[in-house]
């Protein structure tokens, strides 16, 4: 069963949050908040992590993941942003966006394209997250906390409830609950082509709109 910690999203305690690291360290899977929805991630460096959220989430081997950055600066270890792309980029985080990339060999196999060596990285406008890729030093992986084929609860505590037994570590914050689904979900820019395109509108559609 998952360890839950109650961690303030804007004062966090900080004996909880290096808890939480150390398990991340050491392969722990996690359910978290983020600025869109609860996800499900674990340190972008730990490979039994990543699988298991393969499992979890049942995605095939070229299905990429997401993973959630610190800044820009972080975004350019592993992926390549051309001058057009950074325009955009830094008027958008942090932010519900998550940008689609040429990889770098930063990324690890598990997580990018394996056909185009692309990569799907966001920078959240949530406190609580930027604290934890701060003290890890890692990004962390970032697939939204849905399940194939599940009832969805309506709650946060019912999604707990659900991800209890899947995951190592709960972090439970006072938020509403948010549909994983996509009108909560961030909204997609490739900057993979020539032009940069909107592949999936969510949160934050309007700006975005007006910079593409």
């Amino acid at each position: 069963m998952a360890t839950r910690y109650k961690i303030h999203p804007e004062n966090p305690q900080m004996r909880l949050v290096d808890s939480v690291v150390d398990q991340l360290r050491r392969g722990a899977v996690m359910l978290y908040p983020t600025d869109t929805v609860y996800a499900i991630g674990c340190d972008i460096s730990t490979k039994a992590g990543q699988e298991r959220i393969r499992r979890i989430r049942s995605l095939p081997d070229d299905k990429p993941l997401t993973f959630v950055a610190a800044g820009i600066s972080q975004i350019s270890d592993y992926a390549k942003i051309s001058d057009s792309a950074y325009h955009v980029i830094r008027q958008l985080v942090p932010g519900p966006y998550t940008f689609l990339l040429p990889a770098t060999k930063m990324v690890p196999n598990l997580v990018l394209n394996p056909r185009r060596k692309t990569t799907g990285i966001r920078v959240p406008d949530h406190f609580l997250c930027q604290v934890l890729i701060a003290e890890l030093g890692n990004p962390l992986i970032s697939m939204s906390a849905k399940l194939p084929d599940w009832e969805e609860p309506d709650t946060n505590e019912g999604l707990f409830d659900t991800f209890e037994s899947l995951v190592d570590i709960i972090i439970e914050v006072d938020a509403e609950y948010r549909s994983p689904f996509n009108d909560h979900l961030s909204t997609m820019i490739d900057f993979t082509g020539d032009i940069p395109r909107i592949t999936r509108e969510g949160l934050g559609i309007e700006l975005a709109s007006q910079l593409i």
